[in-house]
């Protein structure tokens, strides 16, 4: 096969997302923190969906025009920092080649190239040991074997064998995946979709996956039938679509299906369960994915987590048959918007009390895609607009949001929900965007965030020896103690982050903290620290049962 058209590329998209999808769990599973919130795989998945939808409703027999295709779709619906660097790879890919009706072997390892540069461009911090890495290893193999070979099929041969090779490498590049011993998640699910694009060339099928493909099937069907019966977001009585898988594990609780499934009816509906000797998928309607999650470690470890509020994406759907309404509030133009992203819907109503405009549902387990970004800034009607991610892993998809948006836009680089408080305080309407910008970072470059949340596996990180469902205390992002004890996970991060320049500290607690214990939590740090000022909310966020903010 000497070249490839718009309707071969298609395929190969096709393919690559497929296998994408089917391995997603696994990519999940190499997250180097043992956080319950590791999303690589399912972030990448998302986004490469999103790319091979918008190439399958505009194939074209110009490979140029199905890149583009390709390009846009993935650039929409790029989540988290994986899944935007996924899109600049075929961004900058499309961008090489959208005169070319057909590629040849030679221009097929050009595009590579291209879109590895272009991919670098977009990281500001570039770091070796990842996606990246061994993108950029793999392009430069094509760009070498197109100078002697010429068959398409042989030329993505060689750069499937060097993505692979150049993936076991990245431990030694990447110290932190040497010592929890894994490989970069998302260097593996590039791997994937570059086997997929090889299993099309070649006209082979790749294998497809047993018990996560059937539970996606009857999860659709029952959301399906969940939606029929809403009549109004308010009859929802279980607002949160909580998706889990348990891989089984000697020593804890044996596990047996109907005793699980009787069990777990007690938390909510729309209740789903599938197993097999190793591991059981889980799906159910709850109004406390925490306590799911508890009882469902009982039994083993949890490799893939996700939570969605679904009265948030009822009230969207709703939203789009009442248009008489949407283009009232369409007409509705303010001049100055903030737009941020929280878990909990108590720490949405926190932001939005400080001043926030609108609060996209999201964070950890679930990041938004540039699409739910943009529509979420439109939705507020301003003529200029800052957007404050609240996680690392959200800012590029938050930064290409603000690049397509056709009004003025920034990104607040805001990591933690404390970033976040504190920069929407120093958020000025009589100022320009740059100049908010500018002062909102400011603001929150002074703030520590403190975070406890639960340990899904076993592992060691930075010295830190860490049981599977411990509590875990993160201070600026970094574990440094690991415990059974929440409180005491809690009191020590608290410890670790208060000195005498401390002067406020708010007290964010989760869906499984007792407002009880919250109060004992909070006049602990009180006794501790008599010229600290503490402020306790209800945060309601799932998986973290504690944030804290010291300023």
């Amino acid at each position: 096969m000497k070249s490839i058209n718009g309707n071969q590329f298609a395929d190969m998209v096709k393919m690559g997302a497929h296998h994408l999808f089917q391995n997603a769990d696994y990519v999940d599973a190499l997250n180097v923190f043992p956080v319950p919130d590791g999303d690589t795989g399912t972030n990448m998945n998302l986004s490469m969906t999103s790319g091979a939808k918008e190439t399958a409703a505009h194939t074209s027999e110009h490979i140029g025009k199905t890149a583009q295709a390709l390009s846009k779709g993935l650039l929409m619906g790029a989540r988290g920092n994986s899944g935007v660097i996924l899109s600049q790879l075929f961004r900058g890919f499309g961008k090489s080649i959208e005169q070319y009706a057909t590629l040849d072997a030679k221009q097929f390892a050009q595009a590579l190239q291209y879109g590895v540069e272009t991919a670098y461009k977009a990281v500001m911090k570039p770091v070796e040991g990842t996606i990246l890495t061994v993108a950029k290893d793999s392009a430069k193999k094509a760009v070498e074997v197109s100078e002697t070979v010429t068959d398409i099929p042989e030329l993505m041969a060689a750069v499937v064998e060097e993505a692979k090779q150049s993936l076991n490498r990245t431990p030694d590049l990447l110290p932190v995946l040497k010592e929890v011993g894994v490989v970069d998640s998302g260097g593996q699910g590039l791997v994937f979709v570059y086997e997929g694009f090889l299993a099309s060339l070649k006209g082979e099928e790749l294998p497809e996956k047993t018990v996560s493909n059937s539970m996606d099937d009857l999860v659709s069907a029952e959301h399906h039938k969940s939606v029929q019966g809403f009549m109004d977001t308010a009859d929802i009585e279980f607002g949160f679509c909580t998706e889990f898988m348990v891989r089984f594990e000697e020593g804890k609780k044996s596990f047996d299906e109907n005793d699980f499934r009787n069990d777990l009816s007690a938390y909510g509906d729309s209740l789903l369960v599938i197993s097999d000797d190793e591991i059981a998928k889980i799906h159910i309607h709850s109004e406390t994915p925490g306590e799911v999650l508890t009882y469902g470690q009982q039994y083993g470890d949890l490799i893939k987590i996700k939570i969605e509020n679904m009265r948030q994406q009822h009230t969207e759907i709703v939203g789009e048959g009442h248009s008489a309404e949407a283009a009232v509030k369409k007409a509705e133009v303010h001049p100055y918007a903030v737009v941020t992203v929280a878990m909990g819907t108590g720490v949405a109503e926190l932001l939005r009390s400080l001043g926030a405009s609108a609060v996209i549902e999201g964070g950890q387990t679930m990041n938004p895609s540039t699409e739910d970004i943009v529509k979420a800034v439109e939705s507020v009607g301003a003529e200029r607009v800052l957007i404050l991610p609240n996680n690392k892993n959200i800012v590029m998809a938050a930064e290409q949001a603000a690049e397509v948006l056709g009004i003025e836009a920034a990104v607040v680089p805001t990591k933690t929900i404390p970033q976040g408080m504190a920069a929407i305080l120093a958020f000025n309407a009589q100022v320009s965007v740059e100049e908010n910008k500018k002062n909102m970072t400011a603001a929150f470059s002074h703030v520590k965030t403190g975070q406890v949340t639960f340990a899904v596996r076993d592992t060691s990180i930075d010295g830190v020896e860490i049981k599977k469902d411990d509590f875990m205390s993160l201070a600026e992002g970094k574990i440094i103690l690991s415990q059974p004890s929440r409180v005491e996970a809690a009191t020590k991060l608290a410890n670790e982050l208060i000195d005498n320049d401390s002067e406020i500290v708010t007290v964010i607690y989760g869906e499984d903290v007792s407002e009880e214990e919250a109060g004992k939590f909070a006049a602990y740090i009180e006794e501790q620290f008599e010229d600290v000022e503490v402020e306790l909310y209800n945060g309601k966020q799932p998986l973290y049962p504690y944030i804290l903010s010291v300023e």
